[in-house]
Parts: structure tokens; sequence; C-alpha cells
């Protein structure tokens, strides 16, 4: 998954970067297609693939902020 990542991403900065080229060399409309597949690819397919990796293995609990999490807080600092 790792890899996989790394090359999804790669290809994403590529495609990013052959919009702009043909957007600077005169091919408007074009240059405006890819940049905004390539905006689309990253934030509907590369996000949530990515953030699915990151977050295996790792509860949510821990994360965010609870009752049980609160008085966890509050007990580090009264031991200071």
């Amino acid at each position: 998954m790792k890899y996989f990542l790394r090359f999804f991403f790669i290809i994403l900065l590529i495609s990013l970067f052959v919009g702009y080229y043909f957007k600077n060399s005169g091919d408007h409309e074009l240059g405006n297609k890819i940049v905004g597949i390539t905006v689309l690819a990253g934030a509907f397919l590369f996000m949530p693939v990515f953030l699915k990796h990151r977050w295996q293995g790792k509860k949510l609990e821990d994360y965010t902020l609870t009752q049980k999490n609160f008085d966890k807080i509050r007990s580090k600092q009264q031991k200071k």
C-alpha cells in the first residue's frame, strides 16, 4: 500500500505539472482540464486511500475529546 500511495502521488504531481505546462504553452482549455482532473483525483481518490492507510489499526477514541480523555489530561496536569 505504501508503494502504491507513493506511485499515485508521483503520478498526480506529474499530471499537475503537465497541466500547468499546457496551460502556459497556449492550450488553456486542455491545461485546465488536466489540472481539474488531477485535483479531483487527488481529493476523491488519493486522500481517502491515504487516510484509510494512515488510520489502520488506530482507535478513534484515542484522538477524540471525551470525558475519559479530559480526565487523563487533568490528572497529568495535577501531577506536575
